[in-house]
């Protein structure tokens, strides 16, 4: 019997055929059996290498496309990871058409998207951190405000900024926070609760006419922070008008203002800015601030939306202290998800 098994192993391949990387070869070597001796495997396919190396290029010089027409620039932008999708269709589209010069052409989006996104796709969390921090768009139609509230401070967050609150239903949110933390205050449509006093509190003006940022001096056992809260206007997508995002880029450029002339050197901003940090157009507040999704987090950390998260669009932003690690909470309510990180206050980045 142990002859039999023997012969069976090595039969059709010689010694050493029965291990997984003689059959790969062998799978390899009759896959591209019928590639071989074909001339037209280089004319072939021309129209899909064409259109790999445009995603190649849109990839690279994304931040070279203009805004002038529909904001097309940040349209991209906002969803430039998804743009890796067209990779493995192309790729399968090179295979059937049996085209080398597609096979080829596909490498170079594979190697843009790697460089720009590659980072993301490792955990780089850490444990620690002296301070946690959460930030959350509750949607101002939330059906269950009490529950929300409680799902979120159940993660134990050290201070918490809540955004889009209707002002009906605040003192729900207060009430249901209150065990948690001592101090809050609220300031238009956002609000920062905290475990530790605040001070310093006022509204920031983002050019909006009504109050939809904040800032806060937090007083940490490592010492004092500023902490800014806000929520920029929504985009849209209109068929006539492209990616209307005017009165959020203006208020982005007020937001980097007030930050840029704060005089607490550790900084936190927790908010929906309603953009991701691809957007060219969030340039004011990204130039000065690290996002820690993409300095510690795991994965893309897509927020929005709730039901099928397809962007990063609630951040937590830092300058002046050194993130440790950073992650989305389970959903709740709204249609947006909560998201956390840790930070060290006592360590300068």
């Amino acid at each position: 019997m142990a002859q039999q098994a023997y012969t069976t192993e090595t039969d059709g391949g010689g010694s050493g055929s029965g291990r997984p990387g003689s059959r790969l070869r062998r799978l390899l070597n009759r896959f591209l059996s019928g590639w071989r001796g074909d001339p037209r495997i280089w004319r072939r396919g021309v129209l899909l290498a064409a259109v790999a190396v445009v995603l190649a290029l849109v990839m690279a010089l994304h931040s070279r496309i203009p805004n002038r027409v529909g904001n097309l620039g940040s349209l991209t932008e906002t969803f430039l990871p998804w743009l890796g999708l067209l990779i493995p269709l192309l790729l399968v589209g090179a295979l059937v058409r049996r085209s080398a010069t597609a096979l080829i052409a596909v490498v170079l989006p594979a190697i843009v998207w790697l460089n720009l996104f590659g980072g993301l796709l490792t955990d780089k969390t850490a444990g620690g951190g002296d301070l946690m921090v959460a930030t959350h768009n509750v949607n101002a139609d939330n059906p269950d405000p009490s529950g929300t509230a409680r799902e979120v401070a159940a993660a134990g967050a050290d201070v918490l900024a809540l955004e889009e609150l209707k002002a009906s239903a605040v003192p729900v949110y207060e009430s249901a926070l209150a065990s948690a933390y001592k101090y809050h205050s609220v300031q238009g449509t956002v609000g920062l609760w905290s475990k530790y006093p605040l001070a310093d509190v006022h509204s920031v003006d983002i050019r909006l006419g009504w109050t939809r940022a904040m800032r806060a001096t937090v007083s940490t056992p490592e010492g004092p922070v500023a902490v800014y809260v806000a929520h920029m206007p929504s985009v849209r997508v209109k068929m006539n008008a492209g990616f209307t995002a005017a009165q959020r880029d203006q208020s982005a450029d007020a937001l980097g203002e007030a930050i840029a002339a704060e005089r607490q050197p550790r900084v936190i901003l927790l908010g929906d800015l309603n953009g991701t940090m691809n957007d060219r157009s969030l340039n004011a507040v990204t130039s000065q601030m690290r996002s820690t999704q993409g300095a510690v987090g795991s994965g893309f950390g897509f927020s929005w939306p709730a039901s099928f998260p397809m962007a990063r669009i609630d951040q937590i932003m830092v300058k002046g202290v050194e993130p440790v690690s950073s992650w989305t909470l389970p959903s709740t309510g709204s249609d947006h998800l909560p998201v956390a990180a840790r930070v060290n206050v006592g360590s300068t980045s």
